[in-house]
């Protein structure tokens, strides 16, 4: 259907086109990392902008949410205006 599948280390990914997109009101992909303030600060050097949530979801001034219990994980929006994050990994 237009689509195409990623085989990534084992990880399925599938990626396909879609008329009349709307972004989606939730997170649509998580990148997991090591380190997610390492992760945000080389993006953000490269001009990837993360959300800030100053809701039920708190972020700090990089975008990074520390929650209580919670992933250490940041939000940011592709040029589609989907959410994705990058997850600090386990």
């Amino acid at each position: 259907m237009g689509g195409i599948e990623l085989n990534i280390g084992g990880q399925r990914v599938m990626i396909y086109p879609k008329p009349n997109h709307e972004p989606a009101t939730h997170t649509v992909l998580n990148f997991p990392v090591d380190n997610v303030e390492k992760t945000v600060d080389e993006l953000s050097a490269k001009g990837v902008r993360f959300e800030q949530y100053t809701g039920q979801i708190q972020t700090d001034e990089k975008g990074i949410s520390r929650d209580n219990g919670g992933p250490v994980i940041a939000w940011f929006k592709d040029p589609a205006g989907n959410t994705l994050s990058v997850l600090q990994a386990q």
